[in-house]
């Protein structure tokens, strides 16, 4: 899925970092600014939760779009109270969409 997403975000002008665990994803969002980060809850090394916990404590801004495969109500509601601003299930979602909501937010 990241690549597919890399590959379509790329195509429509965007630039792309991606990371591979959640310690890399904290590195990158706290020495750099990023307009959007695209985040999964389930990551090697640090989980998503995890990152936006630290990321809070930091007083880093960035806009936060969760992309999980974790459909629960209680993964929604504490991923838009740690701040990402929505919430889509990889595997309901087609990548237009995600490009969509990223255009209206940023």
């Amino acid at each position: 899925m990241a690549h597919a997403l890399e590959l379509k975000f790329s195509h429509e002008g965007f630039e792309i970092k991606t990371c591979t665990n959640g310690v890399e994803v904290l590195e990158e969002a706290t020495k750099n600014k990023y307009d959007m980060i695209l985040l999964d809850l389930i990551m090697p090394q640090m989980d998503g939760f995890t990152f936006m916990e630290e990321l809070k404590g930091k007083k880093k801004k960035c806009k936060i779009i969760i992309l999980s495969n974790l459909g629960q109500e209680e993964d929604r509601i504490r991923s838009k109270e740690l701040g990402a601003i929505d919430y889509f299930v990889k595997s309901n979602t087609p990548i237009t969409d995600i490009i969509k909501r990223v255009k209206a937010a940023i």
